[in-house]
Order: structure tokens, then C-alpha cells, then sequence
């Protein structure tokens, strides 16, 4: 069995890769670090797990850790990842980081987003960006995982067969995307209480959203060229979720299933991709509780512009699910092992 250690388990990312590992047949949960909650059993915190999991969440040991896993999980804030991660990478764990701390290739690129020096630049060039579908070669074969963030996962799936096949005009490139509001986390915070975001809808970090660089570096290295583009991101009164509209401009004319082929032959081995068929589109119900990824897409002929929906679950495919894919691949399992449950639909 693969002993496995999350860390920042009582945050909504968390606790999400809490219970994905509890269903796991390779996995056994050894430690839930909580700084938080530390002594408190994990079913106090959330009483869903009554009698399903009783492990005491405990504070931070790395020694401890290091005896006891043979995985990490680090689900902690960004800027705190990179303080702890280099202690366990040197006691020879495999790590997957699910914030943004490892996900650069370039650390300038990181240091102008975050607004903080990484701690250690070095680690940074072993780490390898954990979007499966794009990255399934390399992650076997390093021990730290980059797992990707919720908007970027849908975004830069929902874009990259066209910016693979050049068939798109990479300056016109928009994104605007929804998200539940698990994605801000489970820390107290004004505008994300529920007087505060149910039945309205806002935009927010405009122009200046990290994952906006997250994005533009994956699909820059699928293109061959930087790519620069306008993504908007806005917070939707849903609890979970990733709404993504793309737009781009054709550089010939398409028709709408010719380009829904160059998708499927792009995906054509993806167990959680689903293209959808022309004139059908995907929802974030579709989606919501699943790993799997919904693509759709329309070519608007008066402009000769495609637009593209893609939709996730946020703590799913895009936290916890492509977090226990990515273990699944660094362990050599089968990459669908825990995870090929439908969504919840209601």
C-alpha cells in the first residue's frame, strides 16, 4: 500500500484529496497535518467522515512525516509550500504541491506574479507542471508534481488542441471564466460569505490574475511561441465549478466539426476528456464531483471565430482528482484507479 500524508487536509482542497485517498484500493492515509486543528480527530472537522475516518490531525513533523509516507500531499497556502516542500524533497518523498509554488518554469515568471522570491530556484527547475494530459511522459519520472490551478486546468484544455495544430491566431486569444466559490478557500473572508456572492456574480482580479501566466506559459510551450492573452476570471454562486468560455480567431475558415475531429483526435486516449458533439455543450453539473473534463465548442462563421466552453469541477480536476492522478502516474498505477466515479449531477 501506498502510504500517503496530507498536509493543510482541513482546507476545501484538502479534505477533498482526504476523501479521495479514503476510497483509494492502492492508499493508505498515515497523517492529516492541520496546524488548525491539530489533536482533533479529522471527523470533528468534518462530520461527514464520522465513522469513516478517525485519524487525529497532527501538526508538523517533517521526521515524522518522512518515516511514515511515501507520498505528501501539500495543500497549503501559496508562499508556504515552498518553505516546507524542500525539507520533505530532501527526506526522498514524492510531493505533490497543490498550490502555485512549483509551478513555474521560469522563476521570474513566478517571482513578478506572486510578488515574493522563491525560496529555492533550484528545486523549482525539477518540479514538473502535473496537467496529465500534456505532462504524462515526464511525471514518472520526477518525485515533485506542480499540480495545476482550477481555472488554468480548464482554460489551457479547453485551448490547446487549437494552439497545438496552428490553427488559431494566438494574439486573440480571450478566456473568461466562472468558478464556484470553494475556489477561494475555506477561510473566513467578506465577499465570499453567502449574503455576500449568492445571487449575484462578480469579476475580480482583472487583467492581473495569476493563473493568467500559468496558462500563457503551457500553451506558449504548445504553440512553440509566447503567447500573451487576456483571461477575466469571475466568481459564480455555485458551490464548485469552472466555467470557461475561450474565444479565438481562425485563421482559415472551419467548420464546427471539422475542429470538434482535430479535438478528439487530440484527446483520442484521455480517459476524462469528453468532447462534447456539435450542436451539445457541456455544464458544470456535468462535471461536479468527477475528474473529468467537458469540451465543447462552436465556430461563429461571420467572424470566423471559435468559441470554445470547457467546464470542471474545481476541487476535482482541478485540485484533489488531478492531485491522486497525478500519484497514480508517479506510482505507476493505472491513472483512473479512485477516480472514475461519475459526478453528482444534483
Amino acid at each position: 500500500m501506498i502510504r500517503a500524508g496530507i498536509l493543510g487536509g482541513t482546507g476545501y482542497a484538502g479534505i477533498e484529496t482526504v476523501r479521495l485517498l479514503l476510497r483509494h484500493p492502492e492508499v493508505k492515509i498515515e497523517r492529516i497535518v492541520s496546524q488548525s486543528y491539530a489533536g482533533k480527530k479529522i471527523a470533528e472537522v468534518y462530520p461527514n467522515l464520522m465513522g469513516i475516518c478517525d485519524i487525529t490531525c497532527s501538526a508538523l513533523d517533517i521526521d515524522d512525516i518522512a518515516k511514515s509516507c511515501d507520498v505528501v500531499f501539500t495543500a497549503l497556502p501559496h508562499g508556504a509550500s515552498k518553505e516546507v516542500i524542500p525539507a520533505l524533497y530532501d527526506k526522498n518523498l514524492k510531493i505533490i504541491d497543490l498550490s502555485g509554488d512549483f509551478r513555474y518554469r521560469d522563476v521570474k515568471v513566478y517571482e513578478k506574479w506572486y510578488g515574493q522570491e522563491h525560496s529555492d530556484p533550484e528545486l523549482l527547475k525539477k518540479a514538473v507542471y502535473g496537467l496529465c494530459e500534456l505532462h504524462r511522459d515526464e511525471i514518472p519520472h520526477t518525485r515533485l508534481i506542480g499540480n495545476p490551478g482550477c481555472y488554468t486546468t480548464c482554460s489551457i484544455m479547453g485551448l490547446a488542441p487549437l494552439v497545438k495544430a496552428g490553427v488559431v491566431d494566438n494574439r486573440s486569444l480571450i478566456i473568461d471564466a466562472k468558478s464556484g466559490v470553494t475556489g477561494a478557500g475555506r477561510g473566513l473572508n467578506l465577499p465570499n460569505l453567502f449574503c455576500e456572492c449568492t445571487e449575484t456574480m462578480k469579476a475580480y482580479k482583472v487583467a492581473t490574475h495569476r493563473h493568467t501566466s500559468e496558462i500563457e506559459q503551457e500553451l506558449s510551450l504548445l504553440a512553440g511561441e509566447e503567447i500573451i492573452l487576456s483571461f477575466t476570471p469571475h466568481l459564480a454562486p455555485m458551490k464548485r465549478g469552472i466555467f470557461a468560455t475561450c474565444y479565438a480567431n481562425l485563421k482559415k475558415a472551419y467548420t464546427t466539426g471539422a475542429l470538434l475531429e482535430l479535438y478528439r483526435t487530440f484527446y483520442k486516449d484521455e480517459k476524462f476528456v469528453r468532447i462534447y458533439p456539435e450542436g451539445s455543450l457541456p455544464e458544470v453539473k456535468h462535471v461536479s464531483g468527477s475528474n473529468y473534463v467537458g469540451i465543447g465548442l462552436t465556430v461563429d462563421p461571420r467572424l470566423n471565430r471559435v468559441i470554445v466552453i470547457s467546464c470542471i469541477d474545481n476541487l476535482m480536476k482541478g485540485a484533489a482528482g488531478q492531485a491522486v492522478q497525478n500519484m497514480n502516474l508517479l506510482f505507476h498505477l493505472p491513472e483512473d484507479t479512485g477516480l472514475t466515479e461519475a459526478g453528482m449531477y444534483l
